[in-house]
């Protein structure tokens, strides 16, 4: 279906015809069309989700930004289906067919966390060659509440940073790069295993590439997870710390066009690729609608480099401590960020007096190859490793009796360092 939209476009348009770019003109063209076993909703699904892309490409080049109609086929498109297309029972679920065609019933790894009459809508999509279920479910909403203003700051290092009055809060986001820096590891381990293996152009890979690059693929669906899971939990952290302190709105310094300045190779590379703020500033905004807290977006320009005290422009610290040469001031740099921030969406704040610290997300299941090398300056090492001073052969476990010591057994997680070291 979408690539019947394309092709229909394309023929319109080499013929000198206007292109159909709306929703009601696409719905009329393929009334009565039968594509396979596609219900009426699932095919106008596909109608919808081609007509938005249509318009919102549209809607850029009237900005004059540069952005290109849908043109590439896609083997499979998300199908969404409303109430009254779908019935849910516990784990089954069943999808409208068309007309004279089987039902179609699929059964969840999990039940669904929502009632059943709070199911609005699911999608049926491909995640890296898995079927995945996108289920949008009606919550309760609290009341919007009156509070006070709190202003909060987004980073990388820490996602959200935020300050109200004296008191403060600081998610760390160490899990997240850690998880980015491993995956990373990973990809460039990946690549070099298989650039002997990988195709030349206009060549189709053989059965092993194929195979590599759906790992791969499923590699990348599952740290993309990962991450996203881990900055739902630190805006968890922020809505659960504002509903204590009584906020009321929450004035977020606005990122959009950070992206487009060229600060260098590195740190243009966590901007635009690593630090998905498009998606941290959408789970704030759907948590604090839940809570009853509003959401305000400012200009944060110049929040980094200006003393919250005597409101003097000051270079940008290169470290995280920040420091005022006219009146002294000393503070965190993202919660100076913070309380400029808040002063511009009229909140008021003073110094933290007490400063709340919170780390988003669970350590990654995966080892971090150079721990090994950083365990040589802790007073306390890492599980398998030996503490400072201490021989690796003193960590040798006897197993055949007094005496005797069997070199192929360590005692410890076995990773590569004590692999390496075996028969030492």
């Amino acid at each position: 279906m979408w690539a019947a939209l394309i092709e229909l476009n394309s023929y319109r348009f080499r013929h000198g015809a206007r292109p159909l770019l709306n929703y009601q003109e696409l719905c009329r063209e393929v009334a009565g069309v039968r594509v396979g076993e596609l219900s009426v909703p699932a095919l106008r699904s596909v109608v919808r989700r081609y007509a938005d892309a249509c318009m919102e490409t549209a809607r850029r080049k009237r900005r004059g930004e540069r952005a290109r109609y849908p043109r590439r086929r896609r083997q499979l498109v998300p199908l969404r289906y409303y109430a009254g297309t779908f019935e849910l029972r516990g784990r089954r679920l069943r999808l409208s067919t068309a007309r004279g065609t089987p039902a179609l019933w699929l059964l969840l790894a999990r039940p669904i966390p929502y009632g059943d009459e709070a199911v609005r809508s699911v999608t049926l999509l491909s995640d890296a060659g898995r079927l995945v279920l996108d289920v949008s479910a009606e919550v309760p909403v609290a009341e919007s509440q009156e509070g006070v203003t709190a202003g909060v700051d987004l980073g990388i290092i820490h996602p959200f940073a935020a300050t109200s009055g004296s008191q403060a809060l600081l998610v760390s986001g160490r899990v997240i790069r850690a998880e980015e820096r491993l995956h990373l590891a990973d990809t460039k381990a990946r690549a070099r295993a298989t650039a002997k293996r990988a195709p030349r152009p206009a060549q189709r890979g053989s059965r092993r590439w194929r195979q590599a690059r759906r790992r791969q693929r499923q590699a990348e669906a599952r740290h993309l997870r990962r991450v996203r899971q881990m900055q739902h939990h630190a805006a968890k952290e922020l809505i659960s710390w504002a509903q204590a302190k009584g906020v009321g709105t929450l004035v977020v310094g606005d990122p959009r066009g950070i992206a487009a300045r060229d600060a260098g190779r590195r740190q243009n590379r966590r901007v635009a690729t690593t630090w998905r703020r498009t998606h941290l500033v959408g789970a704030l905004r759907d948590k604090a609608e839940v809570a009853g807290i509003e959401v305000v977006l400012v200009d944060e320009r110049g929040t980094s480099s200006t003393c919250p005290e005597c409101t003097a422009r000051v270079p940008k610290p290169k470290g995280r401590r920040f420091t005022c040469p006219f009146c002294g001031y000393e503070g965190h740099r993202d919660l100076v960020g913070a309380r400029n921030i808040a002063a511009r969406g009229g909140g008021t704040t003073t110094a933290p007096a007490v400063v709340t610290h919170r780390r988003a997300g669970a350590p990654p299941a995966r080892r971090d190859r150079r721990r090994h090398l950083m365990d040589r300056h802790r007073s306390c090492p890492a599980p398998g490793r030996p503490a400072r001073g201490e021989s690796l052969a003193g960590r040798r476990t006897p197993t055949d009796g007094a005496g005797s010591t069997d070199h192929g057994r360590w005692r410890g997680s076995g990773n590569k360092a004590n692999v390496a070291l075996k028969g030492h």
